[in-house]
C-alpha cells in the first residue's frame, strides 16, 4: 500500500537540484557586485590568485597558512561577500575529504617520531605522533588555503570571462570548451529535472513509498542519459553547421589600468614577504 512520506525520495532528490541551482545563480550576483576584487582586470586576477595559492602550497608553517587564509577572508570581505556563504562553498567538500586522507598520517605506522598518546581499536593500539600530527595540520592547512583562493577566484569573476582568461593563459581549448560547455548545459539539466518531477507527481500524486520513488528516479536517470546523448550530438552537428572550429570566441575586452598593476605589485611583495617569514620561522 502506498504510504504517504512527507520528505519522499523524489522531493529530496528534487530539492537538492534547485538549490544548486539557486547558489550558482547567486554566485553570478556576487560577481557582478563592485567590490575590489570584482573591479580587476580579469587577466591580473588569475595571477595574482594563482601567486597566493602557490605561496600556501611551498609554506611550511601552518602559521603562515593561517595567515594567507586570513587574507583570503579579508579579501572575500571586500569584495562584498556573504562569509557564510563563502565558508559554506569552501569546507563542506574538498577540505574535509583531504582531512579524511590525512588521518592515516596521524599514526606511527605511516609516521614514526614522538609519541603523544595512544588508543586501543579493537585490539590494536594505535599511536598518534608529534610529526604526524604535525604533518596531517599542514596537508589540510595547504588545502584550505588553495581551495578558498580558487573559489574566491570563481565566486568574484563571470564565468565565460575566467574561461577567456584560461584561454589567454594557453590552457587547452578542449579544457575550456569542456567547462563552459558543462556551464551551460547543468541548467537545461536542471531544468529537465524540475519539469520530470512535476510530470511524475502530476501522475502519481504526493502518495508514495521510498522503494517506487526510487524506481522511478533511476528509470528518469536512464532516460535523461539517452535523451542526453542524442542532444549532444544535436548540438554538435549544429554548432559545425555555423562554422565552430573547436574554440570558443568571447567578445569581451580586458583592460589593465593603474588600480590593477598596483595590486599585481602589491601581491607579489606580500607573497614574497610571506614566503620570507616561512623560511625565518621554519
Amino acid at each position: 500500500m502506498m504510504v504517504f512520506k512527507k520528505n519522499n525520495f523524489i522531493e529530496r532528490s528534487i530539492t537538492g537540484a534547485l538549490s544548486f541551482l539557486k547558489e550558482s545563480i547567486f554566485a553570478e550576483e556576487y560577481a557582478g557586485r563592485k567590490g575590489l576584487l570584482q573591479a580587476l582586470d580579469p587577466r591580473i586576477k588569475l595571477l595574482t590568485m594563482l601567486f597566493f595559492i602557490l605561496t600556501g602550497l611551498f609554506a611550511r608553517n601552518i602559521a603562515i597558512c593561517g595567515i594567507l587564509y586570513g587574507i583570503c577572508l579579508i579579501l572575500a570581505r571586500l569584495s562584498d561577500i556573504n562569509m557564510w556563504f563563502f565558508l559554506k562553498r569552501t569546507w563542506v567538500f574538498i577540505p574535509l575529504f583531504s582531512l579524511m586522507i590525512a588521518i592515516p598520517a596521524l599514526f606511527d605506522f605511516f609516521t614514526p617520531g614522538d609519541a603523544l598518546f595512544a588508543f586501543h581499536i579493537f585490539g590494536y593500539e594505535l599511536i598518534v605522533t608529534r610529526q604526524g600530527l604535525s604533518g596531517a595540520s599542514l596537508f589540510v592547512a595547504r588545502v584550505v588555503v588553495s581551495v578558498s583562493f580558487a573559489i574566491l577566484l570563481s565566486i568574484t569573476t563571470r564565468h565565460f570571462a575566467l574561461l577567456k582568461v584560461l584561454s589567454i593563459f594557453r590552457v587547452p581549448p578542449v579544457f575550456v570548451m569542456t567547462l563552459g560547455m558543462c556551464y551551460r548545459y547543468i541548467y537545461l539539466f536542471l531544468d529537465v529535472v524540475t519539469h520530470t518531477y512535476l510530470a511524475i507527481k502530476s501522475r502519481v500524486g504526493t502518495r508514495i513509498d521510498y522503494d517506487k520513488g526510487q524506481r522511478l528516479v533511476a528509470w528518469n536517470i536512464a532516460s535523461l542519459w539517452y535523451r542526453s546523448y542524442h542532444m549532444h550530438e544535436a548540438v554538435y552537428q549544429a554548432m559545425l553547421s555555423r562554422g565552430f572550429g573547436g574554440e570558443f570566441v568571447i567578445l569581451d575586452e580586458f583592460k589593465t589600468n593603474k588600480k590593477d598593476r598596483i595590486w599585481l605589485i602589491m601581491t607579489l611583495l606580500c607573497c614574497v614577504g610571506i614566503l620570507w617569514a616561512d623560511r625565518m620561522i621554519s
